[in-house]
């Protein structure tokens, strides 16, 4: 079973994705709330994947995203954003994320990103 970490500042978006991994057998071993939050427990979990939201209070994800993979070139990250930020998408895929997830989340969509992230 894969140890997902699973970042955005929305609890309700933390729960919702947190269901869904779980019902499609997945070890959520932590939340963050924000980018910071994400580059500690990066360190201190390990997870084999990681959820990012993209707009985030005190560091947004891109930069979050950024410093993972400068410590961790080959962390495995989704992005996670709303409609519309399009341009930020690619930032974040430019910056290392591996795949991007739109809210409201769909959750086949979810478990294939996850899947094809991992090599599942």
């Amino acid at each position: 079973m894969s140890n997902v970490l699973v970042v955005d500042d929305a609890k309700f978006m933390r729960l919702t994705l947190t269901n869904i991994l779980t019902k499609g057998k997945y070890n959520v071993v932590g939340e963050g709330t924000d980018g910071e939050q994400a580059i500690r427990l990066y360190r201190e979990l390990k997870p084999d994947l990681v959820t990012m939201d993209i707009t985030m209070p005190h560091m947004n994800g891109i930069e979050a995203v950024r410093a993972i993979i400068k410590e961790d070139p080959d962390a495995k990250i989704i992005m996670c954003s709303a409609l519309g930020q399009q341009k930020l998408i690619v930032e974040a895929i430019e910056a290392g994320a591996k795949d991007f997830i739109v809210k409201p989340f769909d959750e086949y969509r979810v478990i294939e990103a996850v899947k094809r992230v991992l090599g599942q």
